[in-house]
């Protein structure tokens, strides 16, 4: 029976080996840790906001924007009207120039 001797790489490929090796588990890993922060991040509920909001007569919305206790819709006539948040009443209205 013919047995050939086993080929061992050289110890700086072994290194190199190694190295690659563990580059593939990192990436792998962050890659798992990104989309879990995805998931998170995307079932993660919203600010609260009113089930509506009432429009001046005539107003149509063109933009919305958010702060912090607030909500405002820019209208197609250059108004903004900033509502509460929670509550959705008017509160202010601003007329650009």
């Amino acid at each position: 029976m013919d047995t050939a001797p086993e080929a061992s790489l050289p110890p700086g490929l072994r290194a190199l080996q190694r190295l690659v090796t563990a580059l593939i588990v990192v990436m792998i890993l962050g890659f798992l840790v990104l989309i879990g922060a995805f998931v998170m991040r995307l079932n993660r509920e919203g600010p609260p906001l009113p089930d509506s909001l009432d429009l001046p007569e005539g107003a149509r919305p063109t933009a919305f924007t958010q702060g912090g206790d607030w909500l405002a819709v820019v209208t197609a006539d250059d108004r903004i009207l900033i509502y509460d948040r929670l509550t959705g009443r008017l509160r202010q209205t601003l007329k650009v120039d």
